[in-house]
């Protein structure tokens, strides 16, 4: 009979040490969790205000609310006096070795985030990186989708883009179109500038502010050229581009003004016996 009310007292009193020592681990396990949840859905609308991508919304939502709950849960542990060195210990070391064994596809997360955060292009721009030209498909996680105007798909890893230089054409609303144009040394050159300049002022796609540039530029070996230098709204670059030189070419003819390409004078000479 002692020794039963002995176990029955080591009972109540464990029972008394330890119930108390759940209760609490209880309570800071409610509060830990709605703690949570309210930085959760703060970090959300921080996010929304910033207009981050969705997708990175919620990846780094979900990351920061796990992190936070294996915190509260290894705090939990320490206060029922469970030993958490050795858990904390083995987390890290899984880490470690997860880090190592992905390091290129976190090198790649990496680049993805900053992308989306920093925003140096978005969809639907047109950029040059990596050697490649197109238009934004995608931003993804680990890479980048370009979809290029002879319709291929460039997939580019986000960590070679984050550390490389990119030529985004689409930010400004404005571009610059460049051209050359030569003539020959024979033809007129009044009359030649004159023309490109009423066929610059004739286009009503071409800005006049910035004033559109016409200047002889170089006495190259073959030719005199021109330069021409306009400005235009981003979304008929290519269609001035391409309708200035078809109306240079065209108009050129017409006045009689040649157009010369590369050429060499050969001189032959008979030696005399």
């Amino acid at each position: 009979m002692e020794t039963m009310h002995l176990y029955t007292q080591k009972v109540i009193d464990l029972g008394f040490k330890i119930v108390p020592q759940i209760v609490l681990a209880l309570i800071v396990l409610v509060i830990g969790l709605w703690v949570i949840k309210a930085l959760s859905k703060g970090v959300t609308r921080a996010l929304e205000k910033s207009k981050v991508e969705v997708s990175l919304q919620k990846f780094l939502t979900s990351l920061i609310s796990i992190g936070l709950k294996i915190l509260l849960l290894i705090s939990i542990a320490s206060m029922l006096g469970i030993a958490t060195t050795s858990f904390v210990a083995i987390v890290g070391a899984m880490g470690l070795a997860v880090g190592l064994a992905l390091q290129g596809s976190l090198a790649n997360f990496a680049g993805g985030v900053l992308i989306l955060l920093l925003k140096p292009f978005k969809v639907g721009d047109v950029i040059e990186a990596q050697g490649y030209v197109g238009k934004v498909d995608q931003i993804q996680i680990f890479n980048t989708i370009l979809k290029t105007f002879d319709n291929k798909i460039i997939f580019i890893p986000n960590a070679a883009l984050s550390n490389g230089s990119i030529t985004n054409f689409s930010i400004e609303p404005t571009r610059r179109v460049d051209m050359t144009f030569g003539i020959g040394y024979d033809d007129d050159l009044k009359q030649a500038k004159q023309i490109l300049t009423d066929l610059v002022a004739q286009d009503k796609r071409i800005l006049k502010d910035p004033e559109p540039m016409v200047a002889l530029a170089e006495l190259a070996d073959s030719s005199v050229n021109f330069a021409v230098k306009v400005w235009v709204k981003q979304e008929d670059y290519w269609n001035v581009f391409f309708d200035l030189q078809e109306k240079v070419k065209l108009t050129f003819d017409e006045q009689g003004i040649s157009i010369p390409f590369p050429q060499h004078d050969v001189h032959l000479y008979q030696a005399q016996a």
